[in-house]
């Protein structure tokens, strides 16, 4: 009980003593003539960049600390203007920015101070981090697992959070991951990486102190607010390496006991640009390279976000690419720079946006438009107008198939008059995991098994190359030191291609939902995506667990 009283008084004097002290300073500010600021109580964001234009040991010599710079003005808060110190720094300041000053408490002052360990050289605050190559070498031959991944973080043991976010990033890039997620707990943050498409955790109790440090690095990297911690925020930093740059994307929300993280790799070498690198059957090759071949024409990819889309659509760019051709984009945003295509980002608070900019777009006189996302009425009826006036207009739309690309114009009030004559093809996608070849194993074929294999393969359209079916090979997830004892090494795409034929434009005009669109689509032979992710079972691709996966299960299996 005495404790606890003992405990109640400390706390209760050091209340009265902070009210003092921010009372002192707004009497100090009102003697100045100047606003005052409590910057314990009330949640002030406090830029890196303005907190870089003084140094921390002048910051503190001179009693101030300066907050946030917008265009050439710039808060600063200070304990008492008149002082000589302080008097010389702002001096220094004036002479290149607009100062408002603001009067603060010491204790506010040493609570702003604690950000200057975010402070680091300009080349990291103008978003670029540098890894040494000698370590990244090193830390990619000694990283070939998870849990040798895990063991690299749990046993860093270096006081500066740079060089923590340096393994976590070398990490990701030599296991080849897609993304980094960091996800706080009650009591600990999480690591994981996606790779493949799958996420796998890497270490399950990162010590919150330094979870939170990596945290205000990453935002720092991003060119974000270390202090906005109640909102979402979106940003992107480079990776420079010695023969390239990685562009990291990043995405922080808040949630129950932090904020979460997830960082996007976008590493260029991963990038499969060439139409032949896709995975695409010898049939639906013919198919798409006829339809990019048509000078008019909308051609839509549908799928959910990282079912690859974005590279299928930059590999027919890369197709059409040729001096004769113009070819502009507007994307949300630019993933991977083209060489010799013109290639914008929306915008929102320029109001560029995908319909305006589809607008200015086609007073450039394009013969090829990419179109990032169809996402409202406007941005749909523009693209289908273009591509009945002499333009090839690609895009993408978020629906679970090819086939529901058509309800979802419509549900997106677009006119059934110009989505018939205006779409040409539609494509949906995912991407499978591929069987690692070092450590596959061959799946037995029992009698029953080959005897609805074969019934498959008889009802596939005749327009699929069925050489090789008479003896397919099925193989099991193993693993190996190669895939990282996942059992699956790389993806490749299944694909579906629904054809707008002058039967299907006669259908559109009459409004049909998607079975009626189904039955007309298979009846003039289109091979689904599960259909397709099956044929590449059959040759030794993937397996059927992957595409079960992603596709839902296949009913002659079971």
């Amino acid at each position: 009980m005495a404790l606890s009283n003992s405990k109640d008084l400390e706390e209760k004097l050091e209340r009265e003593r902070r009210a003092a002290e921010e009372k002192d300073a707004e009497r100090r500010a009102k003697k100045n003539n100047l606003p005052y600021l409590d910057l314990i109580s009330v949640s002030v964001p406090t830029e890196i960049e303005a907190m870089a234009l003084v140094p921390e040991s002048h910051a503190k010599d001179g009693l101030l600390v300066p907050l946030q710079l917008i265009q050439r003005k710039l808060v600063v808060a200070v304990f008492d203007p008149t002082l000589e110190t302080t008097s010389k720094i702002l001096g220094e300041l004036k002479q290149k920015y607009e100062v408002g000053l603001y009067v603060t408490s010491l204790s506010g002052l040493k609570h702003a101070w604690k950000h200057y360990e975010y402070v680091a050289d300009q080349k990291e605050i103008a978003g670029k981090v540098e890894i040494d190559q000698e370590n990244l070498a090193t830390l990619t031959r000694e990283i070939k697992t998870f849990d040798e991944f895990a063991s690299r973080v749990r046993s860093f043991d270096k006081p500066r959070t740079t060089e923590l976010l340096e393994v976590i990033l070398a990490g990701a890039l030599a296991l080849k991951a897609s993304d980094v997620h960091l996800e706080p707990n009650e009591k600990q943050g999480v690591i994981r990486l996606r790779v493949d498409g799958v996420l796998h955790d890497i270490e399950k109790d990162f010590p919150t102190s330094r979870y939170h440090a990596v945290i205000s690095r990453i935002k720092l990297l991003s060119n974000l607010k270390i202090n906005i911690q109640t909102e979402p925020q979106d940003g992107r930093f480079t990776i420079a390496l010695k023969n390239k740059s990685i562009e990291v994307r990043t995405s922080i929300i808040p949630s129950e006991y932090g904020e979460t993280a997830v960082m996007r790799v976008l590493d260029p070498e991963s990038l499969k640009t060439n139409l032949s690198d896709l995975g695409l059957r010898e049939d639906d090759f013919k198919i798409l390279k006829e339809e990019i071949g048509r000078p008019n024409g909308l051609i839509l990819n549908t799928g959910p976000t990282g079912s690859g889309k974005t590279t299928t659509l930059y590999a027919i760019l890369k197709a059409l690419s040729s001096p004769r051709v113009k070819i502009i984009t507007i994307e949300d945003p630019i993933e991977y720079h083209l060489p010799g295509i013109s290639q914008t980002q929306v915008r929102p608070e320029a109001s560029y946006t995908f319909a305006s900019g589809l607008r200015s777009i086609l007073r450039q006189d394009p013969d090829v438009i990419l179109v990032g996302e169809i996402r409202d009425k406007e941005t749909a009826e523009i693209a289908l107008n273009a591509s009945l006036t002499g333009h090839l207009v690609l895009s993408t739309l978020h629906t679970n198939d090819a086939v529901g690309a058509i309800p979802r114009l419509i549900d997106l009030d677009a006119k059934p008059q110009i989505i018939g004559p205006g779409l040409n093809l539609v494509i949906s996608q995912r991407l499978v995991r591929v069987v690692c070849i070092h450590c596959r194993k061959k799946s037995p074929i029992s009698s029953v098994l080959n005897k609805k294999i074969n019934e498959f393969v008889r009802a596939l359209p005749d327009r699929v190359n069925k050489d090789g079916f008479d003896a397919p090979h099925l193989y099991e997830a193993a693993g190996c030191e190669k895939c990282t004892s996942i059992g699956y090494k790389g993806r490749t795409s299944i694909f579906e291609f629904f054809q707008v034929t002058k039967e299907i434009e006669t259908a559109i005009y009459k409004n049909p939902n998607e079975i009626e669109l189904k039955d007309l689509a298979n009846s003039q032979e289109m091979v689904t995506m599960q259909e397709d992710g099956i044929i590449k079972t059959l040759l030794g691709i993937t397996t059927f667990d992957e595409v079960e996966r992603l596709t839902g299960k296949i009913s002659w299996l079971h």
